[in-house]
C-alpha cells in the first residue's frame, strides 16, 4: 500500500463534512450563517420549559430523520442523538464523494461519540417505569440509550468493518474522536474513518441538570444574545444539539480516488487536568499542555498558527483560563493570533462541539475567512486577545488550533493546516 509521509508519518486529510445544527443541516448553509454572525439560539419548543431557570437552547426545530433510514421502524428504534449522528454521517459520505463499498471495507472505521448519549430515551423510559411499571419498558431502551450505539449503527449502515468505538469525554468527545481517528490512520490501521460526535440533550433532564449546576445562561428574554464568550456580562453557556461528522482519510487513498481535500490534520493533543470535576485547572495549565502536545505532534512552532477556534463556552472561569493558556503557549504571538468562539452562534453542542468546530476550521482554511465571536459587546478585561468580535474577517489562514475541554478535566486539541 502506498504511504505518503511527512516526518515519516502517513499524512491524514479531511475529505468530507456533515453537519446537522440549529444554523443549518448542510455545510454550505451552516458556513454561510456562521460567516454572517447569525445565532441559532431561541426559546425551547420541544418541551414546556416555563418552570426552568434556563428556557433557551440551540434547538434544531426542523430535523426530519426518515430520509436517512431504511424504514420508519428503524427511526423509532433510535434515540435522537443517533438519528442526528446518522444524518451527519450520510451527509459527510455524500460530501466526500466516496463510492461504497470500498475494495477493502476492513479499512473503513467509525469513531463517533456522545458526551451524554440517549438522555431523552432514559427520561421517557423512566417515566414509563414509574407510571406504568416494568412491563412497559421498551426492549430497545438499553441499545437506544448507550453512547456507542451511533457508532455501531453507522458501521452497520455502511458495512464499515474497521476500527469502531465511541469516545465519551464530555465536551471533549468529538475532538478526541477526530484525534484518535487521525492516529488510527497514521498507525496504518485504517484508510478512512468517519469521526465526530452527536448530542441531543435538550430535554427536561438535560436542561434541568445543567441548570441545577448554575452552568446555563438565564438570559431568556434575549436568546440570541445569551451565548457571549469572553464578554464581561456572560452568565453561563447555552446548550445546543446536533452532530458533526468528518471523513478522515489517508492522503494517498484520497488522491487515488480524486477526492477534494479540505485541509490536512497535522497534530493532536490529549491531556488531563487532574484537578476538579467541573472547573479547569488554575491558569489553564492542562489546556496549555494539551496545545503544546498537539503542536509538537504536528512538528510546528506556535508562531505558525494563525487562528484558534476556542473552546470558549461563555462561562466565567473557562474563558479566562483558556485565555491564560493561550498566552502561556503562544507568548508574544498570542497578540497576533485570531481567536474566536463559534459557540456564540451555535450554543454548546457538548459531545458534538469539537467536530462541528473542526468543520468550521476546515472551511476557514479553505476560504481564508475567520468566523466571529458574536455578542462580544463588553470584553472582560481578563480576556484581552483578538476574539474577532461581531464580524467575520478575511485573513490568510494557513494553520489552525481547535480546542475542546470537558468536565472531568479532559482536554483535547487538534492542529490542522492548509493542504499543499
Amino acid at each position: 500500500m502506498a504511504q505518503s509521509t511527512l516526518h515519516g508519518e502517513r499524512r491524514v486529510v479531511i475529505t468530507g463534512i456533515g453537519v446537522v445544527t440549529s444554523l443549518g443541516q448542510d455545510i454550505a448553509t451552516f458556513w454561510a450563517n456562521i460567516l454572517a454572525g447569525k445565532s441559532g439560539v431561541s426559546r425551547i419548543s420541544c418541551f414546556d420549559a416555563g418552570l426552568y431557570d434556563c428556557q433557551i437552547a440551540g434547538e434544531i426545530k426542523d430535523f426530519v430523520p426518515t430520509p436517512f433510514f431504511k424504514t420508519p421502524k428503524d427511526v423509532r428504534r433510535c434515540d435522537r442523538y443517533t438519528l442526528l449522528a446518522m444524518a451527519g454521517a450520510k451527509k459527510a459520505v455524500a460530501d466526500s464523494g466516496i463510492q461504497l463499498p470500498l475494495e477493502n471495507m476492513n479499512r473503513f472505521g467509525i469513531l463517533i461519540g456522545s458526551g451524554i448519549g440517549g438522555l431523552q430515551t432514559l427520561e421517557e423510559q423512566h417515566t414509563n417505569l414509574m407510571q406504568k411499571g416494568p412491563s412497559r419498558l421498551s426492549p430497545f431502551m438499553i441499545p437506544m440509550m448507550i453512547s456507542n450505539m451511533a457508532s455501531g449503527m453507522i458501521s452497520m449502515e455502511f458495512g464499515a468493518r474497521g476500527p469502531n468505538m465511541a469516545v465519551v469525554s464530555a465536551c471533549s468527545t468529538a475532538t478526541h474522536s477526530v484525534g484518535e481517528s487521525f492516529q488510527i490512520i497514521r498507525r496504518n490501521e485504517a484508510d478512512i474513518m468517519l469521526a465526530g460526535g452527536s448530542e441531543a440533550a435538550i430535554c427536561p433532564l438535560g436542561i434541568g441538570g445543567f441548570g441545577a449546576m448554575k452552568a446555563l445562561s438565564t438570559r431568556n428574554d434575549a436568546p440570541e444574545k445569551a451565548s457571549r464568550p469572553f464578554d464581561k456580562d456572560r452568565d453561563g453557556f447555552v446548550m445546543g444539539e446536533g452532530s458533526g461528522v468528518l471523513v478522515i482519510e489517508e492522503l494517498e487513498h484520497a488522491r487515488k480516488r480524486g477526492a477534494r481535500i479540505y485541509c490536512e490534520l497535522a497534530g493532536y493533543g490529549n491531556t488531563a487536568d487532574a484537578h476538579h470535576m467541573t472547573s479547569p485547572s488554575p491558569h489553564g495549565e492542562g489546556a496549555a499542555r494539551c496545545m503544546r502536545m498537539a503542536l509538537e505532534c504536528a512538528s510546528m512552532n506556535p508562531t505558525e498558527v494563525d487562528y484558534i477556534n476556542a473552546h470558549g463556552t461563555s462561562t466565567s472561569q473557562g474563558d479566562i483560563c483558556e485565555t491564560e493558556a493561550i498566552k502561556t503557549v503562544f507568548g508574544d504571538h498570542a497578540r497576533k493570533l485570531m481567536v474566536s468562539s463559534t459557540k456564540s452562534m451555535t450554543g454548546h453542542l457538548l459531545g458534538a462541539a469539537g467536530s462541528v468546530e473542526m468543520a468550521i476550521c476546515a472551511m476557514a482554511l479553505q476560504e481564508d475567512k475567520v468566523p466571529p465571536t458574536i455578542n462580544l459587546d463588553n470584553p472582560d478585561p481578563e480576556c484581552d486577545l483578538d476574539y474577532v468580535p461581531h464580524t467575520a474577517r478575511d485573513a490568510k489562514v494557513n494553520s489552525i488550533v481547535n480546542n475542546s475541554f470537558g468536565f472531568g478535566g479532559h482536554n483535547a486539541t487538534l492542529v490542522a493546516r492548509k493542504f499543499v
